[in-house]
């Protein structure tokens, strides 16, 4: 029987279409699966964990800054679209990386033990799960996806190659979010009816500049760059500086942006999972450049027996409630005893007629941690699941996803959590399917 090399079953793979519809079930939280043996089998407790990072400038800067603080990490590859970036990763090691302008070449690099994936979203979901195809633990930036189907894609994906996941919504390891959670949870606020997050900011006239469509660098596979995106012409605002989450097509709105990291606190304290139904409405009001993305969102998700919301605009940051200056957020949790009111750093209990007068704080419950990064490296070793792995953040972004389709089909969307469907509703159904650009297809797990 002929060999085949990895590469080669990653690219007869690209053909294979997920069915229509989701599979049945899925899992609200961290779940106790079984995690195979790292691939190579290096990353032990004593060794280094072998890092390929996919996507080398803007955000992965920032995580090569946070991984390479730890002695037993090594950074044996890198991938990017564009050579200059390329090189300066590489030239970051020395020369000691490798390095490669398709990621499934790197997905093949001897002896890796994990990815880190750091471009920009549109590409999360699928170069997962290649990754997790190729049997190699997975670092992943937020949004992990932007369809539904990709998100059931990732999950199964991660399961059935017994993968290590962490999705990057490092302020989940914040000491702040833990308190907010244990105070939540302990029920002295009483009944919580409602929960709700603002986002607000000022772009207001033009948050990018309005820039004509060119040619691309020389130095650019630009073709890639757009992989499952339907084509389009270079221009240099959705290329450079992270400025793809100005645009609809590479990031949907704020809430992709911001959310995990925002609406992740409620899913944590309040334990929510599949919303029962989605409703949302944005647009562009105020601002008039070459941006994409609504610039105020208004989202309403629904659960048995509690709503979120999300509350967006970029057109004023002001808000007596909030602290910062350029982007100002508060998540608050409105119960019949009291509300509490959080956002990265600080929290406040706000008393209602004195009934949180004589009530005593719980006493702290969740561990510290490591560090986001750090967790991902110990987890890589010890085969256990990340407290942000892809099972956990699956309803988060499932309900982004959905309020997404709800704004694009401008209706209400009732979701049936068991057949993973939109009741009632075909072409909604038909929708939870990204329309990807050939040859991509989303993979079968």
């Amino acid at each position: 029987m002929a060999k085949v090399s990895r590469r080669d079953f990653l690219r007869a793979s690209s053909g294979a279409a997920v069915a229509a519809g989701l599979a049945t079930g899925y899992a609200a939280g961290p779940q106790r699966v079984a995690v195979a043996a790292g691939p190579s089998e290096r990353a032990t407790a004593n060794e280094k964990v072998a890092l390929g990072f996919i996507g080398t400038a803007g955000r992965a800067t920032a995580l090569m800054s946070a991984f390479n603080q730890y002695d037993d990490v090594e950074f044996a590859a890198f991938c990017d679209v564009y050579q200059p970036h390329l090189d300066e990763a590489v030239a970051r090691t020395e020369g000691r990386a490798k390095g490669y302008r398709d990621f499934r070449d790197l997905l093949e690099h001897p002896g890796l033990d994990a990815v880190v994936i750091a471009t920009p979203p549109h590409w999360h979901a699928l170069i997962f799960a290649y990754a997790c195809q190729a049997g190699l633990d997975v670092y992943c930036e937020k949004p992990m996806c932007l369809h539904p189907a990709e998100g059931r894609m990732m999950v199964d994906m991660a399961r059935k190659h017994g993968r290590v996941t962490q999705i990057g919504t490092q302020i989940h390891a914040e000491e702040n979010y833990h308190r907010v959670v244990e105070i939540v949870q302990s029920g002295i606020l009483g009944k919580i009816s409602i929960a709700r997050v603002h986002l607000n900011q000022n772009d207001f006239p033009e948050a990018l500049p309005n820039t004509p469509d060119s040619d691309p660098p020389p130095d650019l596979d630009w073709d890639m760059w757009l992989g499952p995106l339907h084509e389009r012409p270079y221009n240099q605002m959705l290329f450079v500086d992270g400025h793809h989450r100005f645009f609809k097509e590479t990031i949907g709105s704020w809430l992709h942006e911001m959310g995990p990291h925002l609406l992740d606190l409620p899913f944590w304290a309040l334990g929510l999972g599949a919303p029962k139904s989605v409703a949302a409405i944005g647009g562009r009001y105020a601002l008039r450049d070459m941006t994409t993305i609504p610039d105020t969102v208004e989202a309403l998700f629904e659960y048995p027996d509690q709503l979120l919301t999300w509350s967006n605009q970029c057109a004023s940051s002001q808000d007596e409630y909030m602290n910062g200056t350029e982007r100002r957020i508060l998540i608050s949790f409105h119960g019949t005893n009291g509300t509490l009111r959080a956002d990265y750093g600080a929290y406040e209990l706000l008393d209602d007629q004195g009934r949180l007068q004589d009530v005593e704080l719980p006493e702290p419950s969740i561990p510290p941690s490591p560090g986001h990064q750090r967790e991902f490296l110990d987890c890589v070793k010890s085969r256990e699941m990340c407290s942000c792995n892809v099972e956990y953040h699956y309803p988060v972004h499932l309900a982004m996803n959905l309020a997404h389709l709800s704004m694009d089909l401008s209706r209400k969307l009732h979701w049936d959590a068991e057949t993973e469907t939109i009741v009632g509703d075909r072409e909604a159904t038909r929708k939870l399917t990204p329309d990807y650009r050939d040859p991509w297809r989303l993979l079968k797990a």
